[in-house]
């Protein structure tokens, strides 16, 4: 039992546009864990950020004491 022509066709039709969903959903999976890479990585900037501001916010209140108390 051969394929006609056009049945190869569309077979051939068929399966070329699977494999390119396969592929657009393989690189969608790529894309994502790129971007939790990046959410994590700017989840630690400003984690340091952060901490670094609290470290100024407290040089600051001593240095406000520090002058009130003048």
């Amino acid at each position: 039992m051969g394929l006609s022509a056009g049945e190869q066709i569309i077979l051939s039709i068929i399966v070329g546009t699977l494999a390119a969903i396969v592929y657009s959903l393989r690189v969608l999976v790529l894309m994502e864990r790129r971007m939790a890479r990046v959410d994590a990585n700017i989840e630690k900037l400003v984690k340091a950020v952060l901490e670094e501001e609290v470290k100024i916010e407290k040089e600051q209140e001593a240095i406000e004491k520090k002058i009130k108390k003048r």
